[in-house]
């Protein structure tokens, strides 16, 4: 992904334009990347966007928001000892909790020790206070969430969020699963941009429409 030229990185810039096309009259400054189960690629998903606006020249955070099954410090080979956690708890400041990647422009907030609360810490007033700060500091800040289905988590963040993109995997996510998150999503009046079709086979006639990751 960090190479421009690749096939790979060329379908997410084309996602990456597609959102801007999807809010013309808003400037999005905080999207949530979700699916409705779990291993359907969506952490992937979240973070290579993060990587192709950050090489747009943006100034990007990726937030770990998902407390119960974190992997952004392993994408990007960062420590979890403190991060999102902490600073909702305030044992450090945000800009403590923040670090720089390999990646120009890209900043992450790992998630940090994980709590045994998570919804209530996301609809929190630190939370609130997590959002307005990193929008002072970023042009863009991306969240990875828990799978809608499985906890409350991500609805919570998705009312929040200016937009929310879903990712589902090609032959594994079910069309009831798909249905159902969707009304979860209109349920906290989401702001859904569009889905991400991921894991899909690509066909040598027409690979441009492959979204997903090798």
């Amino acid at each position: 992904m960090v190479d421009p030229k690749s096939p790979i990185s060329e379908q997410y810039r084309t996602i990456r334009t597609n959102i801007h096309y999807s809010t013309v009259d808003k400037n999005v400054r905080t999207l949530m990347v979700t699916s409705s189960g779990p291993g359907e690629g969506k952490s992937t998903t979240v973070a290579n966007l993060a990587v192709t606006f950050a090489q747009q020249g943006k100034k990007v955070l990726l937030v770990d928001a998902d407390m119960r099954k974190p992997t952004v410090h392993y994408t990007f080979n960062q420590t979890n000892t403190f991060g999102m956690t902490s600073v909702l708890t305030k044992q450090v400041s945000l800009e403590e909790a923040i670090s720089e990647t390999s990646v120009e422009n890209l900043s992450v907030l790992t998630s940090g020790p994980i709590p045994p609360n998570p919804s209530e810490l996301l609809s929190s007033k630190s939370m609130e206070q997590i959002f307005q700060s990193s929008e002072e500091l970023f042009d863009i800040i991306l969240f990875d969430t828990p799978p809608l289905l499985a906890v409350t988590d991500a609805q919570i963040l998705a009312n929040r969020c200016d937009g929310t993109v879903l990712v589902v995997y090609s032959g594994k996510t079910e069309k009831d699963q798909l249905l159902k998150a969707k009304e979860l999503l209109d349920s906290a009046q989401s702001n859904l941009l569009g889905v991400v079709v991921n894991n899909k086979k690509i066909q040598d006639t027409n690979y441009y429409y492959y979204y997903g990751t090798k």
